[in-house]
């Protein structure tokens, strides 16, 4: 998509998806960082242990879930205004 070519609502609609791409890419990064200090805390070899696995595995359904409260509080102060 070349974003010289839009109007100024497509052009909205293509910044506001460019940001959202930016910001779950921000958020696996983080994600990432967060739960590999916290669950890998040897050398890793071919595959993680099982718990590794484990402690992956839940680090980042927390950390979603906790995005997911985040954003749905921000949506509902932003809908009060």
């Amino acid at each position: 998509m070349d974003p010289s070519s839009l109007n100024s609502a497509e052009l909205q609609h293509y910044i506001n998806k460019e940001k959202e791409k930016a910001m779950v890419n921000e958020m696996v990064a983080k994600l990432t960082s967060v739960c590999w200090d916290k669950c890998v805390t040897s050398t890793p070899g071919s595959k993680f242990s099982s718990s590794e696995s484990s402690c992956l595995s839940n680090c980042a359904q927390r950390y979603l879930d906790m995005s997911l409260i985040i954003m749905k509080r921000f949506q509902s102060m932003n809908s009060m205004h």
